[in-house]
């Protein structure tokens, strides 16, 4: 008794966990309410246009098939993204509730990170289904079948959810014995770990380990993809056929393009030079939040196939009938009453 009594004095003063943490933010930043307010818009759109391409998605058979599965996966890690970050960021600065629970701190950095992570591999994902409609035409059907895509889709979310499970659990082992101000927006990761006072090797090489997998590494393979896609495309003697197969790619590519050129900026700045805090939370804030707001968009404009379906369930009588026969009971009710 008396050897896990000394055990548990001396974990006791190896590992010293704060009760809360404090979420600076903006620091000096003029009409910060009003960014914030612009941060709620971008939230309302992101869940009205997700919620719509995923009902969408859902309603129409014809969209039922491997590659619509990958835009389901993207419109619903979008969702979930937005959802675990900018609800929490408006309640911190709007209401100006900026201290966070130890234990609510290490929740909101891994549903964050997870959720970027995941986004970040289904464009890879998409990318990769592009490739093979393009360079193996005769043999997609055969390949990118909705088992394979699924099964793809389920080992990338079990894998980052192993690493970022991994990440935000290390920070469990660190001692917090100085400041306890997380100089950023949300509980991020670095800002969190470099407030320790023991030993964070593990958690630099995590981080960096994450940081390559997950923002560096997937643009370097679509790049990678689109590089055969375009290779492919040079012996396609029509150039109507080329332009055709193409169109199918661009939707694909403005979503790279949104999601990845903010990210990759500001993290090689933040590495390279000195960047302003405030200027490190707004790109930061955008990079996360802009991309999830602006795909469902930009897949509805952009995707032929989508347009028809809504334009296929907009036309269809049965909804209209649905509708109706929900409120037909509510207006009886009201001229009896």
């Amino acid at each position: 008794m008396a050897v896990e009594e000394k055990a548990a004095t001396i974990l006791n003063t190896t590992f010293i966990r704060p009760a809360k943490f404090y979420i600076n933010g903006f620091s000096n930043f003029p009409n910060a309410t009003f960014y914030y307010f612009f941060l709620c818009f971008i939230y309302i759109m992101t869940v009205v246009g997700n919620g719509f391409l995923i009902a969408v998605i859902y309603f129409v058979k014809t969209l039922h098939t491997a590659k619509y599965m990958i835009v389901f996966s993207l419109a619903l890690t979008d969702l979930c993204g937005s959802t675990a970050l900018i609800p929490k960021v408006l309640d911190t600065f709007l209401f100006d509730r900026r201290e966070i629970v130890y234990e609510a701190c290490i929740s909101y950095m891994f549903f964050v990170w997870f959720f970027g992570s995941v986004q970040s591999w289904t464009l890879v994902t998409m990318a990769f289904d592009r490739f093979i409609a393009i360079c193996f035409p005769l043999r997609y059907h055969s390949i990118v079948t909705k088992p394979a895509t699924a099964a793809v889709l389920l080992l990338g979310w079990v894998l980052l959810l192993a690493a970022i499970g991994c990440m935000a659990g290390l920070i469990d082992r660190l001692s917090f014995c100085g400041s306890l101000v997380i100089q950023s927006f949300y509980c991020d990761h670095g800002p969190v770990f470099r407030l320790a006072c023991n030993d964070t090797s593990l958690n630099y090489i995590i981080a960096y380990v994450l940081l390559t997998a997950i923002v560096f590494v997937p643009p370097i393979l679509i790049a990678l993809t689109y590089f055969y896609i375009a290779m492919a495309l040079s012996r396609i003697a029509s150039g109507v056929e080329r332009l055709k197969a193409l169109k199918t790619c661009t939707s694909h590519l403005i979503l790279v393009a949104i999601f990845f050129l903010p990210l990759v900026g500001t993290n090689l700045a933040v590495m390279t030079s000195y960047i302003h805090p405030n200027a490190r939370i707004v790109n930061s804030t955008l990079a996360h939040t802009l991309p999830s707001m602006l795909n469902p968009i930009i897949y509805t404009l952009k995707t032929e196939e989508v347009l028809k379906s809504i334009r296929k369930l907009w036309k269809n009588n049965r909804f209209r009938n649905r509708l109706t026969n929900k409120l037909d009971p509510y207006i009886t009710n009201e001229l009896t009453n």
